[in-house]
Formats: structure tokens, sequence, C-alpha cells
């Protein structure tokens, strides 16, 4: 569903990117893992073309994502995107934020669109808080909408980049809960995280980067089993410890 192949990124001189090749098919979780500064959060961005990319191809679903031609905004409606920060509107209630884009970008009628978005809400626990203001939500409780939000476009992928590290410790359980639920129905999701457990539980393959280049990428009993390269080793040690 999702193919990379040499992509390479610079900004200005520095290249954040090094030909990366991968691919994500239909049903995969794959969780994307390395130190910061490593490229993931970039790497997933040009996913969706939300990052620009100077070498190499990707296509979703068959559709080039660098081709000039291609509608960027027709393609990213279809790829549900959560941020690290949530990225609500501040001013319009949740029950408005999940329906704006249904509306906007699909054509949805209101009511088809807040009948969906409502759905969504439920399934992540929240429909009591449909006429409250982001402000009001905890941070957990703000990315939870966020994930309903990008639901309700009928995505047929889903991207995270790092999508619990803005939340208190308390709160990174009820998010990643949601997102178990989620892979094991089927979506396929590419992850950027921190969370070894998420991984070990509900990936199908990790990929580990360190300085724009994929170094290893693998099924996760062989990630966790027994890296291959030492860089992986040794961010395993730290990160286990």
């Amino acid at each position: 569903m999702i193919k990379l192949n040499n992509v390479s990124k610079w900004y200005g001189q520095f290249q954040v990117l090094t030909d990366c090749t991968t691919s994500v098919a239909k049903g995969d979780v794959v969780v994307v893992c390395g130190p910061s500064g490593s490229g993931k959060s970039t790497l997933i961005k040009t996913v969706n073309g939300l990052e620009p990319f100077q070498k190499g191809d990707i296509s979703v679903d068959g559709i080039s994502v660098g081709d000039p031609k291609t509608n960027l905004s027709k393609l990213r409606a279809r790829i549900g995107m959560v941020f690290q920060n949530f990225e609500l509107f501040p001013h319009l209630s949740i029950r408005e934020n999940l329906t704006i884009g249904q509306v906007k970008v699909l054509g949805r009628s209101v009511s088809e669109a807040t009948e969906k978005g409502l759905k969504y809400l439920d399934r992540v626990g929240l429909i009591a808080q449909k006429d409250k203001f982001p402000g009001q939500l905890s941070g957990g409780q703000q990315q939870r909408v966020a994930i309903a939000r990008a639901l309700s476009m009928d995505p047929i992928a889903m991207l995270f980049d790092e999508p619990t590290s803005a939340l208190d410790p308390e709160m990174i359980n009820e998010v990643l809960d949601v997102m178990v639920g989620l892979a094991q129905e089927g979506m396929t999701m590419m992850v950027v995280t921190h969370e070894m457990g998420f991984a070990k539980k509900v990936a199908n393959r990790v990929i580990f980067m360190d300085q724009g280049l994929i170094v290893e990428d693998c099924k996760k009993e062989e990630f966790f089993g027994a890296p291959r390269s030492e860089r992986a080793r040794d961010f395993l040690a730290k990160i286990i410890h």
C-alpha cells in the first residue's frame, strides 16, 4: 500500500534522509524507531507529502506522492495523520473538530459528518465530551479526539508521529490502547514511537533509523531478539533499560 524507493531529502546542505527504501502492505503495522534526529518523523511526513523530498519515489495505493500532477490534498484525505501535539482547532468544539474536514474536504453533509464523527468519538471512549472545547480536555483525551478525527475521514492507512511523546506518563496507555485496537482491526499503520511495549505487542515489523538511514527493517521478533546492527543493539539496551 505504501512504497518508498531510494528516498533522499536535504535541508539546504544537510541531508536528513539517505536512500530510504521500504514498503508497507495492507494491514501491516510498522513501527519506526531510532534516536532523536535520526529522520524518522521526516520519513513519515514524506509519505503524505507534508515534507517534500528531492530524490526517489513514494507511492500510496499506486498514486505517486512526488508527481507534480498528484492532488496532494485529495491524497492526504485518504491517509490519516496523528501528530505529536494533537493539532486540534482550539476555537471549535470537539464535535466541530470531527466534522470540519469531512465537510470541507470530502463534501459530506453536516449531519452525515456528525454521525460519522460521533461514532468514532464513541469508539475512543469520549462521546460525553462532544460539546467541550479542546482546552477543556486532558492531553490524552485530545490525542484520542485527534485519532477519531483522522478515522472519520475513512483513511486507507494511518500515520502516527510520536503520538504519545507530549503526554504525561499516565495518559500514554489510554492512547496506546486505542492504537492497539486499530491494529487488531487490520488498519494499515506506520507509527513513529519510542514505546517499545507497543512495538512488541502489535507491530509486524520494526524500522530502525539512524542519521537519516534505514539501518534495520525486519520482523519485530528479529529486531527485539537479535538486531544485526551494533547501533540498534545499543539503542535497545538504553531504551529498554
